[in-house]
């Protein structure tokens, strides 16, 4: 039997880890299809007394591998201490999106193909919210809690840009739909977080784990978060994690990939 030359056998093994390469990337379809962001935000609150408190946060998002401005909002809440271990709060968001384009295909009644194109624009949404959230030290330091939110999140009417063109490009004639109207929608959600911290008295570091499922009759993301915040002293903190964004079930409208964000908060307490 002939024996292979050494510029087969290399050949073969380029081939082979190529092959190998290609089956790995399609085995892992998730990282693929998700993009980058960062997570900026800022929080004071206020006690009014022993068991009231108010606070206010402004957020900042970034989508596309860090490269979009994806939103940015201003909030403002009131919390109610009623127990040692459960806490009510309620508040109201006002929330500026950067809504993706989208890419509408069609058939007209006379059988031609076209497409109609929504460029990305900004948006305004509105957002109410009420909790209430169970905590309690399990062991030693070990602090686990359980919160539960309502949210209902309104996006009102808005005329914005939208283009017809035909399929075939070569011969394309793009008409501006300068009276298209997006209407306006309401969602509830459910948002149901369970949380594990080590939350030793006065300590620099409070590592914590947290996973958030986003349900309205059927599970639409998940949010697994880990981080640490960091004390300063007793009114000042920052906060570093990690968020794995998992989207399930959503709406076409309501489009975002899974998402990896990198996020940053500061904390004033009075």
């Amino acid at each position: 039997m002939k024996a292979k030359s050494p510029t087969e056998v290399q050949r073969k093994r380029w081939i082979t880890t190529a092959l190998a390469a290609v089956l790995l990337l399609s085995a892992v379809p998730t990282f693929a299809q998700s993009e980058g962001g960062l997570l900026l935000g800022a929080e004071v609150s206020k006690k009014i007394d022993r068991k009231w408190s108010v606070g206010l946060e402004a957020d900042f998002r970034t989508r596309n591998n860090f490269k979009t401005v994806d939103r940015w909002g201003i909030s403002a809440d009131l919390s109610y201490k009623a127990t040692k271990w459960l806490k009510a709060d309620m508040g109201y968001s006002l929330l500026d999106y950067n809504m993706r384009e989208k890419v509408e295909h069609y058939t007209t009644e006379k059988g031609n193909a076209k497409i109609h194109w929504r460029p990305s624009y900004w948006g305004l949404k509105h957002r109410f919210h009420a909790s209430l959230t169970f905590d309690h030290k399990v062991v030693g330091d070990l602090r686990v809690s359980l919160r539960e939110r309502w949210q209902y999140t309104y996006r009102p009417e808005k005329a914005v840009t939208r283009w017809t063109f035909r399929e075939d490009v070569s011969n394309q004639d793009m008409r501006l739909d300068d009276d298209y109207v997006r209407s306006g929608k309401g969602k509830n959600q459910l948002r149901s977080r369970l949380q594990v911290e080590w939350d030793k008295k006065r300590a620099l570091f409070t590592p914590y784990a947290s996973m958030e499922l986003y349900h309205s009759w059927a599970i639409e993301k998940i949010r697994y978060t880990v981080g640490t915040d960091i004390r300063l002293n007793s009114q000042n903190s920052f906060s570093l994690y990690y968020r794995f964004q998992n989207m399930k079930n959503v709406d076409e409208e309501d489009y975002d990939p899974d998402m990896h964000f990198i996020g940053l908060g500061y904390k004033l307490k009075f």
